[in-house]
Order: C-alpha cells, then sequence, then structure tokens
C-alpha cells in the first residue's frame, strides 16, 4: 500500500447553511483530482451524497445540543486505488450497530443516513479517538470493473 497521494482538510461550524460549501469543495476537490484519478469522477455524486449524510448527522445528532460554533473537522485522503473521508465531531459517542435497519417500504420519520452512507460506499466506521472526538470513517475504493472500463472504452 502506497502513501496518500493527495489530502486535503476543511473546518466547518455546525450549521446546516454551510453544507452546500462542503459540498462545493468536496466536488471541487474531486474535479481537480479526476485527471490523475480517472475512476473518482463517476464516484463524484454518491459519494458526496455519503459526505452530506455524514456532515449532517453531525450536526442534527452528535452537536444537538452543541453551540453552532462547533466545530466539524472533514479530512479528504486519496490513493490511486481509493478514497477515504473522515468526518470529526465532538458529541457524545453512539453504537451505530444500535439503529435499526429501515424496513423497504415502511415509511419513517428519518434514520436512513447510516444505511445509505453504508450503500453509497465500501466501508464504513465510526471510532471515539483518544482525544474525545468522534471519527465517521468512510472509504471508497475503485474496483476492477472500473479499471476494465477505462482500459476498453
Amino acid at each position: 500500500m502506497t502513501g496518500v497521494f493527495r489530502h486535503t482538510h476543511l473546518t466547518i461550524q455546525s450549521d446546516l447553511h454551510v453544507l452546500s460549501r462542503v459540498q462545493n469543495w468536496f466536488r471541487q476537490y474531486c474535479v481537480e483530482c479526476s485527471p490523475d484519478v480517472f475512476w473518482l469522477k463517476q464516484e463524484v455524486p454518491p459519494l458526496n451524497v455519503a459526505l452530506t449524510e455524514g456532515v449532517s448527522n453531525a450536526m442534527r445528532h452528535a452537536h444537538q445540543t452543541l453551540p453552532a460554533e462547533t466545530e466539524i473537522d472533514i479530512d479528504l485522503m486519496l490513493w490511486h486505488d481509493r478514497i477515504e473521508i473522515r468526518v470529526w465531531d465532538h458529541g457524545q459517542p453512539f453504537d451505530p450497530d444500535s439503529l435499526e435497519e429501515p424496513i423497504p417500504g415502511v415509511p419513517r420519520l428519518g434514520g436512513y443516513g447510516w444505511f445509505l452512507m453504508r450503500r453509497l460506499t465500501d466501508q464504513v466506521s465510526y471510532e471515539r479517538s483518544q482525544d474525545g472526538r468522534n471519527c465517521l470513517v468512510m472509504v471508497k475504493e475503485k474496483t476492477k470493473d472500473k479499471l476494465a472500463q477505462k482500459q476498453h472504452g
């Protein structure tokens, strides 16, 4: 496994109004990287949805009782074969395994974000760091099918 090809960082406040800024920042990062990492371009829309879900969950749930000035840190790390998105918050930890899987066709208010992130990425984990922050980690990997499309298309 080689080192990180590209890395960027964004710090935002816990204000839902900044979500469009996060989306634009992510899109711009991917556009800048896509000439060197061809497979990333087609992953931008689903990854942008996953990132938006992760950040809005941190704002609406983890930071629910915290001031709007409470910061959320976002790290993007790109290798030639994968991208890793990290969302750091200051809320209380929670156990994502305790969430009930939504039942298709049965309406409910909320509760889809975690499962949506899991379906839009290849790996999702949630950890408590030693500095007392929570870290949501989402990873999307380049697949062989994408490599074959590039070689034959």
